[in-house]
């Protein structure tokens, strides 16, 4: 992802290890137990943990999670992946008290510096490092509970060596990575549903696809696990603008949350219901405060200020989305759908994506909402898809849309298309974390 002047000593440290090790997944958990062998098994020494899998979702409801359980005054740790900006945002330490806060630097770089003299040199992912670093944090830094987010899939995901979470949360499930998990949506989910543990509670969020859902339930009664489903044991629904929480202990009058989107109902109803599943005692307060203050960077985020407001007129609206998949872009389009219907204003996608995902599948959902595309490089990943490719893509989804150099070249081409008769744009800026990342940076706004 995208850095932000002089490089810290985590970062430095971690170019040392992606020098030494190779870059992207190698799905296996021999390694990493290894490692985490000569460090102590520090994933014994965790406090109680809930375990987030799924293929869209993970991060909103993690971060439902941690704002229902510091309102409750507790002290989580928070772990997730990948970061926008800096390494430093994968790793959230709890403060008891006040709110969690990004790791300090030379916290972390010392725990890379330790994971990687114990690794001594051996063959290993630089994301099973990382995972290692986070097993070494969270265990040495006292807190309440940790909320830990798988990187991918589940069943050999480096996080999958607690053997004993507090409860596990499978957020919906649709195709992506298939390289590593699968062509069809229940060969992803059984693979997401790795992370079940005999007689650890699990919760079972929204499943757009029966498919999926069939899957996780066969695994998890095989293991003989307390499963709650949504739309089944609990449910969220909007009315009368408040959230409607139900499930078996009762119901729940609740603020919208801050997080924008329909589909942001269904993931607090399941942070609330895995935050009861792990066992911690609530109060109406502390959820209510939760649903309504929880924030995700990066997730249908409006840009309020910085570097790009300066460059389009004023009442023009930027949102960043990093979602990059068809169920993503289905989520996302939907939002954006409402939106219109409150306050119609011209569309436009500002868009970069990686080689592994299918840019025709996410754009479909876009297809008579936005107005026109503008496909960019990405410069935070050397596997950006060539702008001229994606804009054809694009197309090929029904959509208009040509090829830009930059972000910026295309904010400015959108002005300079705007008649005097229109109201100021909505610009969504989207299609990939790394070009979201690459944007905070630009703007002077990283996640803090």
């Amino acid at each position: 992802m995208a850095t932000t002047g002089t490089k810290s000593a985590a970062a430095a440290e971690i170019d040392k290890l992606l020098a030494l090790h190779p870059k992207g997944f190698d799905l296996s958990l021999d390694r990493i137990r290894r490692l985490l062998q000569r460090l102590g098994d520090p994933q014994d020494r965790l406090p109680p943990v809930i375990h987030v899998a799924g293929t869209n979702g993970k991060g909103s409801a993690s971060a439902f999670c941690r704002a229902i359980l510091e309102a409750a005054g507790l002290a989580v740790h928070v772990h997730t992946s990948p970061h926008l900006v800096d390494w430093h945002e994968r790793y959230r330490i709890g403060q008891t008290g006040r709110p969690g806060a990004l790791v300090d630097d030379e916290t972390l770089a010392d725990a890379i510096r330790r994971v990687a003299a114990a690794n001594a040199n051996e063959t290993i992912t630089v994301f099973e490092l990382l995972t290692a670093v986070t097993f070494v944090l969270f265990s040495e830094h006292p807190a309440d509970a940790a909320i830990i987010e798988v990187g991918l899939g589940g069943r050999f995901d480096a996080t999958n060596v607690m053997t004993r979470p507090a409860a596990c949360l499978i957020m919906p499930i649709s195709l992506d990575h298939q390289a590593y998990l699968g062509d069809r949506v229940e060969l992803i989910a059984a693979e997401k549903a790795g992370i079940i543990k005999h007689d650890v509670p699990v919760v079972i969020g929204h499943q757009p696809e029966d498919a999926a859902l069939d899957a996780i339930i066969a695994i998890a009664d095989r293991m003989r696990v307390p499963l709650t489903i949504y739309g089944q044991d609990f449910s969220a629904h909007e009315e009368h603008g408040r959230l409607v929480y139900q499930d078996e202990f009762g119901l729940l009058d609740l603020p919208l949350p801050r997080l924008p989107g329909r589909h942001q109902h269904a993931n607090a109803a399941s942070a609330i219901r895995v935050v009861k599943a792990a066992g911690f005692l609530l109060t109406d307060g502390a959820v209510e405060a939760g649903i309504r203050d929880a924030a995700w960077p990066g997730r249908m985020q409006r840009v309020s200020d910085g570097a790009l407001m300066s460059l389009v007129p004023e009442g023009t609206e930027i949102w960043l989305d990093g979602g990059h998949n068809p169920g993503a872009g289905q989520v996302i389009a939907e939002a954006f759908a409402n939106l219109e219907e409150r306050d119609p204003r011209p569309l436009h996608l500002v868009t970069g994506m990686i080689s592994t995902k299918d840019p025709v599948g996410y754009f479909h959902a876009f297809a008579g909402l936005a107005r026109h595309v503008y496909a960019v490089p990405i410069e935070g990943s050397d596997a950006g898809i060539d702008p001229l490719v994606l804009a054809d893509d694009a197309i090929d989804a029904g959509l208009n849309a040509e090829p830009m150099a930059s972000v910026t070249e295309a904010l400015t081409m959108i002005v300079a298309r705007m008649t005097a008769s229109e109201r100021p744009p909505r610009i969504l800026i989207c299609g990939s974390l790394y070009l979201v990342g690459d944007v905070l940076a630009l703007n002077g706004t990283p996640p803090s």
